[in-house]
């Protein structure tokens, strides 16, 4: 039945992913932070083209920063897409469990970003845009995310890998500030995506993990173009520096 619904999971991202929108969401930031002064890097490419960096710092022992950063650029023979997108943000992390090894968080922020996509014709000199929308947009963003260290592990010829699991849920409002299509001003749009990312870690040294992500988003509007359509679905590698983090290896 798990399997049934892993299936049913990735066949309903990818039909997602086929869809067509000006907004193209980042990998949600889950820095599995547990104790002040805990850093967490990370670097994700999901099957669309967008890399997403991620960063934390935590300055308290429940308080920390976010800074995140995603570039996309596809080039297909009849369309190209391309989005860049900033975001910072604060929030309030905690441990609990009968072992400390759960983490919440709570994350709340702000970003900026432009989209540019070209719709492309075949000519005698080569493919020339026919139509060319561009969009610069706000965003705002409440993220809530849960992760757990569980005791399994990966073996793999006689190495032992730690796993760890977690779900990020983030709500993204997205209202553009600036929406041109061949250079004629158009209608603002605006948005609410909710955006649910599952994902797995896999310890490979102390600090260091490989993580597989997978989600969707949903827009609760029915707009044109800032519509649900993109979702996630990446490899990344992540770095998290502190002694109290129970995300690093035993």
């Amino acid at each position: 039945m798990n399997t049934i619904r892993s299936f049913s999971f990735i066949a309903l991202t990818i039909l997602l992913n086929s869809c067509t929108s000006l907004y193209m969401p980042n990998v949600p930031n889950t820095p599995m932070l547990s104790a002040k002064d805990d850093v967490h890097a990370s670097g994700h490419l999901t099957l669309k083209g967008n890399f997403s960096f991620n960063s934390a710092y935590a300055f308290s022992d429940h308080w920390a920063v976010l800074l995140n950063a995603s570039v996309t650029d596809q080039k297909r023979s009849k369309k190209e897409f391309s989005q860049n997108l900033l975001e910072s943000g604060v929030g309030y992390f905690t441990r609990f469990g009968a072992d400390q090894n759960r983490i919440l968080e709570i994350y709340a922020g702000l970003g900026t970003g432009n989209s540019e996509r070209n719709y492309l014709s075949n000519s005698d000199t080569g493919p020339i845009i026919y139509e060319k929308q561009e969009i610069s947009f706000s965003k705002k963003f409440l993220q809530v995310n849960y992760s757990t260290k569980k005791k399994k592990t990966l073996n793999i010829f006689g190495a032992r890998f730690p796993l760890n699991y977690g779900t990020a849920l983030r709500i993204s409002q997205i209202s553009s500030n600036k929406f041109l299509i061949n250079g004629n001003e158009q209608l603002q749009e605006g948005n609410i995506f909710f955006e649910p990312v599952f994902f797995t870690r896999m310890a490979v040294s102390k600090n260091m993990q490989l993580q597989y992500s997978s989600g969707s988003n949903f827009g609760l509007k029915n707009k044109k173009y800032l519509q649900a359509g993109n979702g996630v679905l990446s490899i990344g590698l992540v770095l998290n520096l502190g002694w109290n983090n129970p995300a690093k290896v035993d």
